[in-house]
């Protein structure tokens, strides 16, 4: 049995916190409700009073442009960055063409400085995680194999293998708020409602 070797997580986050207060994945698998535990997230620390940004992984192809608009027609005439910009947002859409799938940290580089960058997807990158599991979705946890999750929230507590990491209700979003400003170094709004 091979000894876990905690990794070093300076490059990405040292990097990202000179610009960011805290960078955070979300980790799970596909359906295990990664994206509605971010959007509850989001909402209760934004309520706290906190600046939230976030980065979204896609496995596959995507087009959040609308063909015919000429933003999309820039795009496909050949440009390979295109903002779209009105008083109430702006939009850039880049094409990574030959360059392959951006890096996290170029993505953390491209963001205006957040109090918390809430990270969904990319869990093999190495920043502090919190696992979403259900058994719902028939795979195993993914901390075992992970030093990077630093938590998990479950609706299932008793189906997870033995961990002292921090179990964490799923359904109590209080609670994961409260826990993610403590990571954050924002104990000061971890008792905040």
């Amino acid at each position: 049995m091979s000894e876990k070797i905690t990794p070093d997580l300076s490059g990405v986050l040292d990097a990202a916190r000179s610009r960011h207060g805290f960078v955070m994945g979300l980790a799970g698998w596909s359906g295990s409700g990664k994206t509605t535990l971010a959007e509850k997230l989001i909402a209760a620390l934004t309520a706290r009073g906190l600046d939230i940004a976030t980065i979204k992984h896609a496995h596959h192809m995507f087009d959040a442009d609308t063909p015919g608009k000429d933003s999309h027609r820039h795009r496909t005439a050949g440009s390979r960055q295109v903002i779209v910009s009105s008083k109430v947002r702006s939009v850039l859409f880049t094409e990574n063409r030959d360059h392959g799938e951006a890096r996290l940290e170029d993505l953390l580089d491209r963001l205006v400085p957040a109090d918390i960058v809430i990270v969904e997807g990319y869990k093999r990158e190495p920043i502090p995680k919190i696992e979403v599991f259900r058994t719902e979705t028939g795979k195993p946890s993914l901390f075992p194999d992970d030093d990077r999750i630093i938590a998990v929230a479950t609706d299932d507590p008793s189906s997870l293998p033995a961990t002292t990491l921090p179990i964490l209700d799923l359904n109590d979003i209080d609670a994961i708020s409260a826990h993610v400003c403590r990571l954050a170094g924002r104990d000061d709004l971890a008792e905040a409602s």
